[in-house]
C-alpha cells in the first residue's frame, strides 16, 4: 500500500514539473528580449558586440601645403591646419626677434662710426651723425677699448637675433607640418577613454630602506 502511494505521488510532482516548464513562455520570451536588447552576439557565452570605431579622416588636407604655406609666409601653415590660435605667437615671437636686430644695428652703427674717429684720431663736426654721442664719451673719459668691445657686442647681438628669426621661421614650419600630418592625415577614433588608479611600485634593491621597500605610485590607462 505504502509503495503504490509512493509511486503514485513520485508521477504527479513530475507530472506537475513537465507542466510548468512547459507554461512559462512569458519568462522565455523576456530572456529573448534581454538577449536583443544588450547587443550580443547568438549564443549564451558570446562577448558583448563592442561599437565599431569612428574614424574622420581629411583627405583633402595636405602636409605638403602646411610647409610651402609657413615658408612662404610666417603662420599661413598654421592659419591652413585651423590653429588661428598659433599665429599671434609666431608674429608675436618673430616680431620680438626683428625689434632686437633694429635694436642692435641701430647701436652696432653708432659704435662702428665712433670706433671710425678713435681709430683715425679726428673728431667729427656739430653737424656731423653721432657728434653728441662722441662728446659725451669723450667728456666722460670712456677708453677706446670699451668702443671697440660695443661694436663687436652689438654685431654678435644682432646676428643672434637675425639667426633666431630663421630658427622661429623654421619652427613653426616643423610645427604646421606635424599638425597637417598627424591631425590630418591620419584617421582619429573619437571614442577613446583614460582611467586613473593608485597603485605601488616596487624600490630598486639599492634604494630600500628600512621603513618600506615600495613607493605610491599613479597608474594612467588609455583605451581605444
Amino acid at each position: 500500500m505504502y509503495r503504490f502511494l509512493l509511486v503514485t505521488g513520485f508521477i504527479m510532482a513530475f507530472t506537475l514539473t513537465v507542466h510548468a516548464q512547459t507554461a512559462d513562455t512569458a519568462v522565455a520570451g523576456k530572456a529573448d528580449t534581454l538577449k536583443k536588447a544588450s547587443n550580443t552576439a547568438p549564443g549564451s557565452f558570446a562577448p558583448p558586440i563592442r561599437k565599431e570605431k569612428a574614424y574622420h579622416p581629411d583627405t583633402l588636407h595636405s602636409p605638403h601645403k602646411a610647409v610651402m604655406h609657413s615658408l612662404m609666409i610666417p603662420g599661413w601653415g598654421q592659419a591652413y591646419n585651423h590653429q588661428w590660435w598659433k599665429v599671434p605667437i609666431v608674429y608675436g615671437g618673430i616680431g620680438l626677434l626683428f625689434s632686437a636686430v633694429i635694436f642692435n644695428q641701430n647701436y652696432y652703427n653708432q659704435f662702428v662710426t665712433l670706433s671710425r674717429y678713435r681709430k683715425s684720431g679726428t673728431a667729427p663736426g656739430p653737424n656731423d651723425k653721432y657728434y653728441k654721442e662722441y662728446t659725451i664719451y669723450a667728456a666722460n673719459g670712456v677708453p677706446d677699448q670699451n668702443i671697440y668691445d660695443s661694436v663687436d657686442a652689438y654685431r654678435r647681438n644682432r646676428d643672434l637675433s637675425i639667426l633666431g628669426i630663421l630658427a622661429a621661421w623654421g619652427i613653426q614650419t616643423i610645427d604646421a607640418y606635424i599638425d597637417a600630418k598627424f591631425q590630418h592625415s591620419f584617421t582619429v577614433d573619437n571614442n577613446l577613454s583614460m582611467r586613473v588608479t593608485p597603485g605601488l611600485i616596487g624600490q630598486p634593491v639599492y634604494a630600500q630602506n628600512v621603513n618600506s621597500s615600495y613607493i605610491p605610485s599613479v597608474k594612467i590607462t588609455f583605451t581605444f
